[in-house]
């Protein structure tokens, strides 16, 4: 037979050489026969005899083979070709059975090599998609993801997509890419995604689409901002005024809703009418004057001009001539008594002279202490200091016990001179910081706050002046010197620390704190970042300070090293903002720090400016705190009625501005304000509400919910977000409502509302909740600043700034606080207890817990019975 024929080996070629088994220069490779096309397979082998094909362990018929020698130019050898046809009814044969596969056997002198396997396949690609896209409408900045599960085939499909008939290649836009299963997903809808999309399955047999998905990206409508009232419509008397807004922020798109409420709203107003004035009666003539004339007047006054009236016409002073002989007496009178007013005037100039004189005697003979009076004191507008002798029973403690209640700081305690060695600190068996013995020293000084309008007056001189805002309400400010002193801004939770010292000795600075309203600055933000902080300014630009001013600001980030990248940013005087800090890496300057706690931080800075802190999410972990309040009108006149519910940044500054707008707006506070956690995940926040009754009211919204997006939330630069629940009561005598609002991210966990309050109820503005106030006046100068006492302060900085044994220094007292996280920093200053005790004060001022603090210093005392001793000659 053929297979019995080919199997026999002929006789060597000559020349080959009989030691070597044949090797395969080409192999047969897998195939697919398409449609009705036969497949062809080859393989080389030298040295070789005789190959052919085996498929399925059958061999191929001889005649089936084509055969071609030919010489190695390289080896001399023989090599010969093979070549052989599969058709498609010989793989269908055996279709079903198994894989239809051929391999090459080559023959030599010296034995036989087998060839790789080469499987032949039929290749197909059904018609019909296993699943298709589908059409679909969603919100601008929403994902989408577009399902494509290709035909059966083999080989296997290979996918693609088009947007309106143009390919959509992931390389070149960072919004799209295709899933490992083929889906198409769009990262952020945009309305260029607008389209229709078309999934197309491909391979060597066939192309097919599948049906086309029509993707419509749609817009919500969102209400500006309203306009300025209009002027009213009388020039007197009652008229009306209007006000309106267009539903362009943004402008509904593609379907998406119209604003739900109101565009123009009326209010009544009264215009004051115009009063012209008119004249008084004239005044009875005056004594004749030195120069023989006399007067008279009349005011403007029956009625006063109001209301934009004209003012009287006429003179409302009329003088004539009076030709009596009194005259010329009363001229000679008048210059006797000036002549008599200039000597007595002369006598009080000299003795307040003398009296100076004797004063500035008393002070150079009696001196000044040398641990509080200096020549800056004087230079800084102080008045001479007074010292009383201490008793003698005075115990050696330095104790500072400042009276809050007058301009006066009076210093309890003996006086101990400068000494040359590190101050020592002998500890009392009774309170540290508690006022010891009788001795007292005082220092007089003025008023440290200039009058608003002056201070504000003398700003805007100045260049930067042009970028803080206009007004005291958001602003604190006061004169300091080398004593330090605070600013604060009430219910707000911002101020500035200026430390002992921080300010040279000798200078006087004005120095001012305000805040800024958003929308006043304005702070670039890129990629992920938001506002965490409100934006603050503390100046002028340009002043140096020799130890760094500490500035506490509230923020609402729930911070984490692996979700967030904190920044504190500084505008510069060319107006751009900078990034002088990264939270958590290492400083790059020490002109800058900053501690970050729960809702607070505090900026270390030795040069002010105007300051933000930005962060950049990680992760869709991180997240913000959310304060959500709600406010309702105190009554209802009408039968429609608004519930308002503000979602705010947590950070006591929005919420004080919101008060006062609710203030202006008639609101009334309901409830206590509740706090959400806001997460960095695309999804918008929905507020809805329930359990409302329908017998007694609806609703005049016209979806189940309200959305604010995802970005305007975010960024942190909307201060105001809320949404408006326009209720409608059925029954005017209906006077109570109870119902549920629902606040909620989208594929979040939720915040719910309980209200249940009564309409008609008069609610005082002194009755709501608000932010925890701030005890004390805007500016405090000098120890009333402060709660540790001055010289217990400069005593506890000499015994714990050299090195203790045993540790017993400023880096066990920084532990002792929770503070060791911080040791880098301090290390890096002049005074590291300095910097403890000043932190100290900016987070625990006014209500700091002096006790606390004592007990730590004490423990740090023990660790070294030598640390705090003073003899009774140091004093």
């Amino acid at each position: 037979t053929g297979a019995q024929q080919s199997a026999t080996v002929a006789n060597p070629v000559s020349g080959a050489s009989p030691d070597l088994l044949p090797h395969f220069q080409l192999e047969p490779e897998d195939v697919y026969i398409v449609k009705n096309k036969a497949v062809s397979l080859a393989c080389r082998a030298t040295p070789a005899t005789q190959i052919y094909f085996k498929c399925n362990g059958e061999w191929v018929h001889q005649g089936d083979h084509v055969t071609q020698h030919s010489t190695d130019h390289g080896t001399g050898l023989p090599v010969m070709e093979v070549r052989i046809e599969v058709t498609r009814q010989q793989v269908e044969k055996i279709f079903g059975l198994e894989e239809y596969w051929c391999q090459c056997v080559a023959w030599s002198s010296s034995g036989t090599t087998k060839s790789q396997k080469a499987f032949v396949r039929i290749a197909y690609l059904r018609k019909n998609f296993e699943q298709e896209p589908t059409a679909r409408e969603v919100s601008i900045e929403q994902g989408i993801v577009l399902p494509c599960r290709p035909p059966e085939g083999i080989p296997p499909a290979e996918v693609e997509w088009l947007r309106n008939e143009e390919l959509v290649d992931p390389a070149l836009d960072a919004n799209v890419y295709v899933t490992p299963e083929h889906s198409l997903v769009l990262r952020q809808a945009r309305l260029a995604d607008t389209a229709n999309y078309t999934c197309v399955a491909k391979n060597i047999v066939a192309r097919r689409r599948s049906a086309s998905a029509a993707i419509t990206v749609y817009v919500n409508g969102g209400w500006s901002t309203w306009t300025q009232w209009s002027g009213c419509s009388t020039s007197c008397g009652r008229g009306w005024q209007k006000r309106s807004r267009t539903c362009t922020n943004p402008t509904p798109l593609n379907g998406g809703a119209f604003c739900e409420g109101q565009n123009v709203q009326k209010t009544a107003c009264t215009t004051l009418c115009p009063v012209d004035g008119a004249w008084s009666e004239w005044s009875k003539w005056s004594v004749c004057g030195t120069e023989c004339t006399h007067w008279r007047s009349r005011e403007c006054s029956e009625p006063a001009p109001r209301n934009g009236g004209r003012d009287c016409r006429g003179p409302e002073l009329d003088t004539r001539n009076c030709t009596s002989e009194l005259c010329s007496h009363a001229a000679s009178g008048a210059e006797d008594v000036a002549l008599y007013v200039g000597l007595v005037a002369v006598a009080v100039c000299l003795v307040l002279l003398l009296l100076v004189g004797v004063l500035v005697y008393c002070r150079k003979k009696g001196g000044l202490d040398a641990d509080v009076a200096d020549s800056s004191i004087l230079t800084a507008g102080f008045q001479p200091v007074s010292i009383k002798p201490s008793k003698a029973d005075n115990p050696s403690l330095l104790t500072i016990q400042p009276d809050l209640s007058t301009t006066t700081m009076t210093y309890q305690g003996s006086l101990c001179p400068r000494q040359d060695g590190p101050a020592k600190l002998q500890l009392p068996s009774g309170h540290l910081l508690s006022p010891l013995g009788a001795g007292r020293h005082t220092l007089h000084h003025s008023s440290p706050a200039a009058e608003g309008a002056d201070f504000v007056a003398r700003l805007s001189t100045q260049s930067y002046f042009r970028s803080l805002p206009r007004g005291t309400t958001n602003m604190a400010y006061g004169t300091f010197n080398f004593l330090g002193g605070r600013l604060m801004i009430p219910n707000t939770g911002i101020s500035l620390l200026i430390p002992p010292d921080a300010i040279p000795r000798g200078k006087i600075y004005e120095v001012y704190l305000t805040l800024h309203k958003q929308e006043e600055v304005r702070l670039p933000l890129a990629g992920c970042q938001t506002l965490l902080s409100p934006i603050v300014s503390c100046g002028p630009p340009g002043v140096l300070l020799t130890r760094p001013a500490i500035l506490a600001m509230g923020h609402c980030v729930e911070a984490s090293a692996e979700n967030w990248s904190i920044r504190l940013k500084k505008q510069s005087c060319e107006g751009t903002w900078e990034d002088v800090l990264q939270l958590g890496a290492e400083p790059c300057t020490e002109l800058y720090y900053c501690q970050l706690e729960a809702q607070a931080c505090y900026v270390f800075t030795e040069q002010l400016g105007r300051f933000a802190l930005v962060g950049e999410s990680l992760s869709m972990a991180a997240s913000k705190r959310l304060k959500l309040v709600l406010f309702a009108p105190a009554a209802c006149p009408s039968l429609e009625y608004n519930i308002r519910v503000y979602c705010l940044s947590d950070t006591q500054d929005v919420l004080k501005e919101v008060i006062q707008l609710e203030k202006q707006l008639g609101g009334q506070l309901i409830g206590a304000p509740r706090v959400l956690h806001f997460k960095d995940s695309y999804h918008n926040l929905r507020l809805s509400i329930h359990d409302m009754p329908s017998s007694l009211w609806k609703s005049k919204l016209l979806a189940s919910y309200q959305e604010i997006p995802f970005y305007h939330i975010w960024s942190g630069l909307q201060p105001f977000l809320h949404c408006t629940f326009t209720l409608e009561r059925l029954s005017p005598s209906t006077c109570e409502l109870a119902c549920k609002i629902w606040v909620w991210q989208v594929e979040g966990d939720g915040q719910s509302f309980t209200v249940n309050f009564n309409i008609a109820k008069d609610t005082r503005f002194s009755d709501w909740l608000v932010p925890d106030s701030e005890v004390g006046a805007p500016a405090l100068v000098g120890p009333s600043a402060f709660k540790i006492p001055f010289l217990i302060r400069q005593k506890i900085i000499s015994s714990l700034d050299p090195p203790g044994t045993r540790g017993a220094d400023w880096r066990t007292l920084a532990q002792k606080l929770n503070l060791d996280s911080h040791l880098s920093f301090f290390a890096s200053k002049p005074s590291p207890t300095a910097m403890i005790l000043n932190l100290w004060e900016a987070r625990h001022f006014p209500n700091g817990n002096l006790s606390q603090l004592a007990a730590a210093v004490a423990e740090v005392g023990k660790q070294d019975g030598a640390l705090f001793a003073v003899s009774e000659a140091e004093c």
